[in-house]
């Protein structure tokens, strides 16, 4: 620049990383925050389904219990039990991606090299979902396993 123009007023100079760093940094906040926000939703969704879950297994408790009682195994009250968390886990997946696929001309602008409706994005997020939605029925799962059937017939 000197031997250009000695006069010129050098300032702010940065490197070009800096300079792209200092471009995409509203974006990167943004994304940060979204993120931030999309695991408090996943965290929701684990406790919400847990719940539900839980206390679908202990309002059946008498029916659970009427179940072994007449022949049912352990493997059955695991699979009816997994069965309800994971129907109500697809119900909330095919919800939200319907939800998300309306909604995404919202976030296009905030995307960057990845397109809104990126279909790989689209089935992981489902496919987390699943794991997710599978993994808090299991706890409540194996606890409709364990259930006493004499006690669960004396409680009714």
């Amino acid at each position: 620049m000197a031997s250009v123009d000695n006069n010129l007023a050098l300032t702010g100079i940065r490197t070009m990383d800096e300079q792209v760093e200092r471009a995409l940094a509203q974006r990167k906040e943004t994304m940060y925050l979204i993120a931030g926000f999309a695991g408090l939703a996943l965290l929701l969704a684990i406790i919400g389904l847990y719940g539900v879950i839980s206390y679908s297994v202990t309002q059946r408790t008498a029916e659970i219990g009427i179940r072994q009682a007449i022949g049912a195994q352990r493997s059955d009250i695991l699979r009816m039990v997994m069965g309800q968390g994971l129907r109500l886990s697809v119900g909330g997946i095919v919800v939200g991606a319907l939800g998300a696929a309306l909604l995404t001309r919202m976030i296009a602008r905030l995307l960057f090299q990845v397109s809104a409706t990126d279909p790989l994005t689209f089935l992981s997020i489902a496919a987390i979902f699943l794991v997710v939605g599978l993994g808090a029925s299991l706890l409540p799962a194996w606890r409709a396993t364990r259930i006493d059937p004499l006690e669960a017939l004396r409680t009714r």
